[in-house]
């Protein structure tokens, strides 16, 4: 960490996929795809969505894993390439959840700086960001394109350069076991949101300190 980082610089870092917008339908099809090419059998959507947030190779390795490394760098690619196709086609779906815009405009009004550490690429998070209108709502970008998988901090310690902040005034918001597990890692205080893919239970257990249920929730807990 710099040693210019600034214990009165709040930064609230989110994951993207299960916490900022719900992708998994376009998920879901895009590895389903991915697998056939492959020649694979299509996960059940239940243990895709699990793998949410980890990058590519780790998320294929994990559904697929006595798939060697060249069948995996195959289902990745054209994993890759059917998610551009769709963004291409228009058929991309990722709303945000209710609440977000909200959520993100309260924060900042309040003084927080606000990042994004996502296994997304730097163009899927460009264009998901851009798609709502929320670019330049963050101040730090940090995606596998970048950086190790979750849950290596190497994402939030990025983030908390970025910024200039300091770990114990940061907070890591997400959906997974992955993004809680980074968030310790990183020195970063935890909070899960319920809205998205790996249950209360998991992220407590994960390192959680708090669950939230809604946005509003969320908002009221960091600006208590």
């Amino acid at each position: 960490m710099s040693a210019m980082s600034d214990t009165s610089v709040r930064l609230a870092v989110f994951d993207c996929d299960g916490t900022l917008v719900d992708g998994q339908g376009s998920i879901c099809k895009a590895m389903e795809a991915a697998f056939a090419h492959g020649g694979l059998p299509a996960p059940e959507r239940h243990l895709i969505r699990r793998i949410v947030g980890l990058s590519l190779p780790h998320a294929v390795g994990q559904l697929a894993p006595d798939a060697d490394d060249r069948t995996v760098a195959s289902v990745v690619d054209a994993y890759k390439s059917a998610y551009r196709a769709a963004r291409a086609s228009g058929d991309l779906a990722e709303p945000l959840f209710d609440g977000i815009t909200s959520l993100l405009d309260t924060l900042r009004g309040a003084g927080w700086l606000l990042g994004v550490a996502t296994g997304k690429s730097d163009r899927g998070l460009t264009h998901c960001l851009a798609t709502h209108g929320l670019t330049d709502h963050f101040v730090t970008l940090q995606t596998a394109d970048r950086h190790p998988s979750k849950p290596h901090p190497a994402m939030l310690e990025a983030a908390l350069g970025d910024a200039l902040a300091a770990p114990q005034a940061a907070v890591m918001i997400g959906d997974t076991a992955y993004d809680m597990a980074m968030a310790i890692s990183a020195g970063v205080r935890a909070i899960g949101v319920d809205w998205g893919y790996h249950e209360p239970s998991e992220l407590i257990a994960a390192g959680a300190e708090f669950v939230a249920t809604s946005p509003q929730q969320l908002g009221e807990y960091l600006l208590r």
